[in-house]
């Protein structure tokens, strides 16, 4: 840490003394100063698992631009500003975060602000679903603190995942708001240069903080299985936004479907627009809004469904392959722990995958760091016997045997770390140091797997990611057991506000008036 920081202390002299010799008098305009700073993760309050700090492979100083494309020194953007990049953390779902892997994180960002200030504007990259242990709106707590350190002279744009929570301190605490676009979120870098332009724009014209911001809690609470862009009612949903987002007067306009993994008061959906025109901004949220509750019966799976033994059925008797089933309830990628083993236990009790000549199937993934141990120390070709999973959350199953050939040994993968590869009759198992989600066609090839010649692939995933959605010839959803349970109802809910559709799917029509957020710093 302390080499991070004196090489940030280099770079931002440098940085600054170019600026200086730049921007001496007679010469061009100063540039703004921006910081750049945030803390990205989803994270079940269902699932035992809990995430610790290097879980956000956080980077310090000039490092963070290496998230950012378009912020590359040849970029245009790069060069509007002189931008003072402090902590960035972006980990993959999972459980709870721990208290003090959040404190850690958020003291080394507010130290690094302290030292760099002042500035004239915050890039605040968040997802908007972090959960702590103890701590609800982790967030708005987060740019809270921030701003005891930034003041409310700065100009705060905040950038965030559409399955993430807006509350009320988080709104009023941010001055400009946008969110994803999509599901699968293809738009994700596109929404993250939105937030840095609008910032920008706002702070190079004078304009300055808007004067409306319109935020509208819908008491929807759905998975975003149900409320893909792919499909209808989402994709004509989200196809308003950028339209409302154009009017005169208004600066963006956002949905958020919320998280529904996390049991708190602000776990919802919420619709919001910034802007300086009043009328514009609250009527264009209310549009927004109302037709989100109109839709809400609409919003369905965005693929088959059913019990895991009738989506083997229906790969099985597929006549096109690769057939892809998601093992929805354990799915890393929406905060499961990703070492439950209920559906690979019952995969290796069926008799059509005990021998090697039976159909095909690859299964990603279940982690497990003594089984890769053994594995290695089999070496590939080497029998490797032992169990997997379930280290975590043993709610569903215990770990699940294994015993079969190491047909694979990858290391170096930033999740994983380890990988390899177990066959077992006709079925192909990865297992990893660490858990990973398996989302891309090089996720398996680098493992010396074929999926698109498997017979079937079965991922810990909910929706597909892009690449897998391309390659698939047949595709199901198993509603499995797991920390991110597709089925709602069975979820030991508390805290979350009622009445919530689709909890009380014979709630009155809520109030959907936009309430207006006072400007940061004041109280109106």
């Amino acid at each position: 840490m302390k080499q991070l920081l004196a090489g940030f202390v280099i770079w931002f002299s440098v940085s600054t003394n170019g600026l200086a010799q730049s921007t001496g008098q007679p010469g061009p305009a100063k540039l703004p100063r921006i910081a750049i700073a945030g803390l990205g993760i989803e994270s079940s309050t269902f699932s035992p698992a809990l995430t610790h700090e290097e879980a956000f492979h956080a980077r310090y100083g000039p490092e963070v631009f290496n998230a950012y494309p378009f912020m590359m020194p040849v970029s245009p953007l790069r060069k509007q500003a002189l931008w003072l990049p402090t902590v960035v953390g972006k980990s993959l779902p999972g459980g709870a975060v721990t208290r003090e892997a959040y404190e850690s994180l958020v003291t080394k960002t507010l130290d690094s602000l302290k030292k760099y200030g002042p500035y004239d504007g915050l890039y605040f990259d968040i997802h908007g679903a972090m959960s702590v242990v103890g701590l609800d709106d982790p967030e708005g707590d987060f740019l809270t603190r921030i701003r005891q350190v930034i003041g409310y002279k700065t100009i705060v744009s905040t950038s965030m995942d559409l399955h993430g929570n807006v509350s009320w301190r988080l709104a009023q605490q941010t001055d400009l708001m946008t969110c994803y676009r999509m599901a699968p979120h293809e738009d994700a870098m596109q929404t993250k240069e939105r937030a840095v332009v609008n910032l920008l724009e706002r702070i190079k014209s004078g304009k300055g903080k808007p004067a409306y911001k319109a935020w509208i809690p819908v008491p929807i609470l759905l998975p975003g299985e149900k409320t893909s862009t792919r499909i209808e009612p989402g994709r004509s949903l989200y196809q308003q936004v950028e339209p409302a987002s154009k009017q005169v007067g208004i600066v963006d306009a956002a949905i958020w479907i919320g998280y529904a993994w996390a049991d708190e008061p602000r776990n919802q959906a919420v619709v919001m627009v910034t802007g300086d025109d009043k009328a514009a901004v609250t009527q264009a949220a209310e549009k927004l809004a109302r037709n989100f509750w109109s839709v809400r019966h609409q919003f369905d799976f965005v693929a088959p469904t059913g019990p895991l033994e009738k989506c083997l059925a229906d790969a099985l008797a597929s006549p096109k392959h690769p057939f892809f089933i998601s093992d929805t309830g354990d799915n890393p990628t929406a905060g499961g722990a990703g070492d439950v083993t209920w559906t690979l236990t019952q995969l290796l009790a069926r008799p059509e995958f005990q021998k090697a000549d039976g159909p095909s199937l690859i299964y990603a993934s279940i982690p497990d760091a003594d089984l890769v141990q053994k594995a290695i120390a089999a070496g590939v070709g080497g029998l490797v016997e032992g169990t997997a999973g379930a280290r975590v959350d043993a709610r569903f199953a215990s770990p699940v045997k294994l015993k079969g050939t190491v047909t694979s040994i990858v290391r170096g993968d930033k999740d994983a770390e380890v990988e390899v590869v177990v066959n077992v009759g006709s079925i192909y198992v990865i297992v990893t140091q660490k858990r990973k989600p398996y989302h891309k066609e090089i996720d398996f090839t680098r493992l010396g797997l074929k999926p698109r010649e498997a017979d079937i692939v079965v991922v810990k995933i909910g929706y597909l990611e892009p690449e897998l959605y391309a390659m698939q010839q047949g595709w199901i959803m198993a509603l499995t057991p797991g920390g991110v349970n597709q089925d709602l109802a069975r979820l030991p809910y508390k805290r979350i506000r009622r009445p919530m559709f689709p909890f009380d799917k014979d709630m009155k029509t809520p109030d959907l008036s936009a309430q207006l957020v006072p400007i940061s710093g004041t109280s109106k």
